[in-house]
């Protein structure tokens, strides 16, 4: 049974954990040295006390004016500061402007962009880039656990439009071959009222042995998912216990008032809209950490900017290095599927055949898009986007002209 004073000091040290401010800029006016970033650093990462980050000895004393603590283990002994084994650790930035940026990249809702963290904190627009790296360290999922009951499942592709491009580098991804290489699939799975999980896939964009390995690892076998009418989708029903499909082709969007996926859809507008407003592009081998960072905030959209930056501050354990970081492979898109060289008719007026593509290889040719549009069911406009370079598949399958 506690006694009075270990419930005094308990409630002592919750109140000191309890957010000292509610907007930004009463965190910057009462957290405006480095004394008291330090402190209350300290209050959050360890909230009964410094712990060693070499030995993990819960018992250690301050010292050089509060400004490091020892380890008291006989066989540890080691010196360190509150950053030690952070994502603050060997940085010469003062942690009032770590902490301005963590507060800023936590709250604005669709991220903020190097360019203006430098211009807010006063740093160079390099040594955001990496800071915003490192906070993206803090939004790496902690648990690993199982997206369950029902479950919304649909993927996104990120990357240039071949339209868009330049004459020279539409050429030159011609001549390559690359045409459809210019986007990454990324995964969406959200369980109804439950958490969001954005995943980069690797392989064939265009095949279900892709999509299935991520959903039986991200999803509980006793899930009912929802997906629309993709190819993709169309063996997963034997890995788990029901699937419902939403037939965007003929304008469903929601079935008996619960089958629908708009609420991975709307969780898409966020990822798209930071990546098209605020980032603007983003590489291949640092793209699960902007989908980590969408989704951090996603699923903490509903708590208030003050707590999320606090939360954030007590999950701040991890270095990365700039090294490491540049280092990192991350995931590598490769098709499989080799689609020849898309050749754009000018022809007016007068059919033209096209060819249906699967893994590779020509299953079908039809005399004009509006006939393939038919017998595959979907729209011919969705062909004609694929012949032009602006999509990478309609319907499931790839298409070029005959």
């Amino acid at each position: 049974m506690l006694d009075r004073s270990s419930i005094k000091s308990y409630l002592v040290r919750e109140l000191k954990r309890t957010t000292m401010f509610k907007t930004l800029r009463e965190m910057i006016t009462k957290l405006d040295t480095e004394e008291k970033c330090r402190e209350y650093l300290a209050e959050q990462r360890w909230p009964n006390g410094a712990v060693c980050p070499y030995c993990g000895h819960d018992k250690c004393y301050t010292i050089e004016g509060g400004k490091r603590y020892k380890c008291s283990s006989k066989v540890c002994r080691q010196k360190f500061s509150v950053t030690v084994g952070t994502i603050f650790q060997d940085s010469k930035i003062p942690l009032t402007k770590w902490f301005t940026a963590v507060y800023l990249v936590t709250a604005h809702k669709k991220g903020i962009s190097s360019y203006q963290l430098a211009k807010d904190i006063g740093v160079s627009q390099k040594c955001s880039w990496f800071m915003l790296h490192r906070i993206r360290e803090i939004m790496k999922p902690k648990n690993d656990l199982p997206l369950d009951n029902i479950v919304e499942v649909d993927e996104v592709y990120i990357g240039g439009k071949v339209s868009n491009m330049s004459k020279s580098k539409r050429k030159e991804l011609h001549e390559a071959g690359k045409i459809n290489d210019t986007k990454s699939m990324v995964m969406g799975m959200i369980e109804r009222g439950g958490q969001l999980k954005l995943v980069p896939c690797n392989g064939n964009k265009f095949s279900p042995t892709t999509v299935q390995p991520v959903m039986t690892t991200n999803i509980d076998k006793d899930a009912v998912i929802m997906t629309d009418s993709s190819t993709m989708y169309s063996t997963v029903k034997r890995d788990f216990a029901g699937h419902e499909i939403v037939n965007h082709v003929q304008e469903e969007y929601v079935r008996d008032g619960v089958i629908h996926t708009n609420t991975i859809e709307g969780a898409f507008s966020h990822f798209k809209r930071s990546i098209f407003g605020i980032y603007h592009k983003v590489t291949v081998k640092h793209l699960s950490r902007y989908c980590e960072e969408t989704s951090f905030r996603y699923n903490l959209r509903k708590m208030k900017d003050a707590d999320r930056f606090t939360l954030a501050l007590q999950a701040c354990n991890g270095r990365l290095d700039y090294k490491t970081l540049i280092a990192a492979p991350g995931p590598k898109v490769e098709l499989t599927m080799n689609i020849p060289n898309v050749v754009v008719s000018t022809t007016s007026g007068r059919k033209v055949p096209v060819q249906q593509i699967s893994n590779g290889v020509v299953i079908a040719e039809y005399a004009s898009m509006a006939d393939a549009g038919r017998a595959v069911g979907i729209k011919a406009d969705h062909i004609g986007r694929v012949l032009k370079g602006q999509r990478l598949t309609a319907g499931g399958y790839g298409w070029k002209y005959a």
